[in-house]
């Protein structure tokens, strides 16, 4: 009989098993990575293109590329491809990020052989239709009118703006650029960036034979390459701090968005910073959440992130703070990354924030999908899956005096860039 007095055991996570991705290679030379598990028939397609030959000129083109593939083909128009997909109970989505642009299927296996032809169209022989960029600058000038009366958006495109300058990182977006795109432009893109030697495809879920059979027979055979393909590159370094004022007379809230260039998943220290960056403000028990939010009363939230992009990776607070007491928040934030360079931390503190960032790399690896999520981060990173138990054992080993290293390594309030939109 349980006695429930008595707290369970408590055992940390020692290594983690991941589904591993079993490699494809196609008659085209196309990349297929199949990861396989789980018991629902349920299979997730992703095809995913880099982005390239960025043009600050056209700063435009990739995202308004992958946004208008599912708005027409040579054969099917957007409200037929949408209904062919919701017919099978299929969806079908694209996203645009930083470094990549996709093109992702859901579906039951039973009807991929009726969808996946669906997305062959889109990727090989979108004709973007002119209605349809009209409208989409339309609604694009429309969404960026209404966010820009947004302090937390002003604050995060202005930060990103002073960390990567006119790259695809950082481009500052007008209307204007809205308005320079054409059909041309993203014909000419779509033919470079959607061909075989520029894609990848990550098949998770429960994955047949005779799916890798139907996608070998739609994509390995007659998809073919075009022209080479110029990936793109950046160098960024962490400049001197400074700070960004953008007045909002009539604000009520001020918001802060600080932060650096800084190192990506690629880098040696990359695990122990992310331990640092948790007890600063990672989660909802940081020192920034226990000052800021429950002890001042500043904010409602405020956290801390490292985030990796193929070129560069950066580091970053935001909050959205009374602004009346906008520079008082500022101090405090000062004070809690100089007690972090100053005092080591306790161990309890340590205990606690490992505990959570373990528990949450186990929680994150619900299915098949979420593992071939931890295989992308660590694929497009040229990175191998001794990166996540090299990741456990740092976090599980990681003493406070490396804890106050890192900190004083890679946290100088003085050289950040701060950017405060509303009134300070």
């Amino acid at each position: 009989m349980i006695d429930r007095a008595q707290a369970p055991a408590f055992g940390q996570v020692e290594k983690i098993e991941l589904l591993r991705a079993k490699p494809i290679v196609l008659a085209n030379g196309l990349k297929v990575f199949s990861i396989d598990g789980g018991e629902q028939d349920l299979v997730r397609i992703e095809f995913i293109f880099a982005n390239i030959a960025y043009d600050p000129k056209k700063p435009l083109q990739a995202f308004a590329c992958n946004t208008m593939l599912n708005d027409g083909t040579t054969e099917l128009s957007s409200t037929e491809i949408a209904d062919r997909v919701d017919y099978y109970g299929s969806f079908l989505q694209t996203d645009y990020t930083n470094d990549h642009s996709s093109v992702t299927l859901y579906t039951l296996n039973k009807h991929l052989a009726n969808t996946l032809p669906i997305v062959k169209a889109i990727i090989s022989d979108s004709v973007f239709p002119q209605v349809e960029l009209d409208t989409l600058v339309r609604n694009q000038k429309q969404k960026l009118s209404v966010n820009l009366e947004k302090n937390d958006f002003v604050s995060r495109k202005t930060f990103n703006h002073v960390l990567f300058g006119d790259t695809l990182y950082g481009y500052d977006i007008t209307a204007s650029d809205y308005n320079q795109l054409d059909r041309e432009q993203l014909l000419s893109y779509f033919k470079t960036a959607y061909q075989p030697k520029n894609c990848t495809v990550i098949v998770s879920g429960k994955v047949k034979d005779e799916s890798i059979k139907l996608l070998d027979e739609l994509f390995g055979k007659d998809w073919n390459n075009g022209f080479d393909v110029k990936e793109n590159s950046f160098d960024f370094q962490a400049g001197s701090g400074k700070e960004h004022y953008v007045e909002k007379a009539d604000a009520l809230q001020s918001a802060i968005r600080i932060g650096q260039v800084s190192i990506n998943r690629t880098h040696s220290d990359f695990s122990g910073l992310q331990v640092v960056n948790t007890i600063l403000g990672g989660y909802f028990g940081s020192r920034l959440m226990a000052n800021i939010r429950e002890d001042k009363g500043f904010t409602y939230g405020i956290g801390s992130a490292l985030v990796s992009l193929k070129n560069s990776g950066y580091f970053f607070i935001a909050s959205e703070v009374g602004a009346d007491v906008c520079s008082a928040a500022m101090t405090e934030i000062e004070k809690e990354m100089a007690i972090l360079k100053k005092e080591a931390v306790r161990e309890e503190e340590l205990a606690l924030v490992r505990n959570y960032m373990l528990g949450s790399m186990l929680g994150s690896l619900e299915n098949a999908l979420s593992h071939a999520d931890k295989f992308k981060n660590i694929y497009f990173s040229g990175l191998d899956y001794d990166y996540y138990q090299n990741y456990i054992q740092t976090v599980r080993n990681i003493s406070p005096e490396e804890v106050l290293n890192l900190a004083n390594r890679y946290l100088n309030f003085d050289g950040l860039q701060r950017v405060i939109v509303g009134k300070k």
